[in-house]
């Protein structure tokens, strides 16, 4: 039987989280911009990261969403083998959204497929989505949350390409995609980008990679340097702070890979908006926290 006391604590202090990550930019996303706009000082650049400092800025005031489109909330769990409230934690997520959605307040973005119905309260069918991962030897749980607009998941996608297409292959699929949908992710963007053997592990991985901090790298030297070049050649594709030119047009480029089947070769992509409303909490089983993406923060 579920503990309903610990679920409401737990599912109350999720909810705040959620709320929080919603109106504010994580500190690496913030420094981040802020950097990127100091080189921005041309054209109509100035003026849009101005627009994007005012906003964060009201939405921190007002404690309102920094973008109307709060997307499908996704949670990236890991949890400690040794985590006493396991058994809770599913009711805990799903409490936790029909929380937020009434305090952020939350766009109601559901829509059951087939049914075609909004449910009104931005939970459904595997909705919250939840990606589950066991930590062995660990009694706390490491919670990500990710917001992705309609717009930031436009440019996604999967594809398995033929072992001779190479990497020169993944290189030509992100930018094919990234010059079609790149400005309907509201630039610059955090790319994600999954390497595997088949299109659904390439595909999550790519989401993956949007987890790791701005300006993190691959611990594979090589991957490293792929993230690097990528990074520089998107950036001289001058799509500019919401698609209307610049100089930068990515915040950074982000890999994640798998080892792959000998005879395939697939790549995944995801990006994240200016507003990269991603957070991360560590919750200890005494239910202290730590919010890992805004530090000094209290819920």
């Amino acid at each position: 039987m579920h503990d309903a006391k610990i679920i409401d604590q737990l599912s109350d202090l999720v909810s705040s989280f959620i709320c929080y990550a919603g109106s504010h930019l994580p500190d690496d996303v913030d420094a981040k911009l802020k950097e990127m706009a100091k080189v921005e000082t041309e054209g109509f650049a100035p003026t849009i990261y101005k627009a994007m400092a005012d906003n964060m800025e009201l939405a921190n005031e007002l404690k309102r969403p920094s973008c109307q489109d709060t997307g499908i909330i996704q949670f990236f769990a890991k949890v400690g083998t040794g985590f006493p409230y396991q058994n809770e934690l599913p009711e805990v997520f799903e409490q936790a959204v029909l929380k937020a959605t009434e305090r952020a307040p939350l766009r109601h973005n559901a829509v059951q497929v087939f049914d075609e119905n909004n449910t009104g309260n931005n939970v459904g069918v595997r909705v919250p989505w939840i990606d589950w991962e066991l930590v062995p030897d660990r009694d706390d749980i490491e919670l990500y949350v990710y917001m992705a607009g309609g717009g930031c998941s436009l440019p996604g996608m999967a594809k398995v390409l033929m072992p001779l297409e190479g990497y020169e292959g993944i290189v030509r699929v992100i930018f094919d995609q990234m010059t079609s949908y790149g400005v309907n992710a509201c630039p610059p963007v955090l790319l994600g980008v999954g390497i595997a053997g088949s299109a659904e592990v390439a595909a999550k991985l790519s989401k993956k990679a949007l987890l790791r901090p701005v300006g993190s790298h691959n611990e594979n030297p090589k991957a490293a340097m792929m993230e690097e070049e990528l990074e520089k050649g998107l950036n001289e594709l001058g799509l500019g702070p919401g698609g209307l030119s610049g100089k930068l047009s990515v915040m950074g480029v982000n890999i994640e890979q798998a080892a792959r089947h000998p005879a395939t070769l697939a790549v995944g992509i995801s990006t994240a908006c200016w507003a990269h409303r991603r957070g991360c909490i560590k919750i200890n089983p005494d239910l202290t926290y730590d919010f890992v993406t805004s530090k000094g923060v209290t819920l």
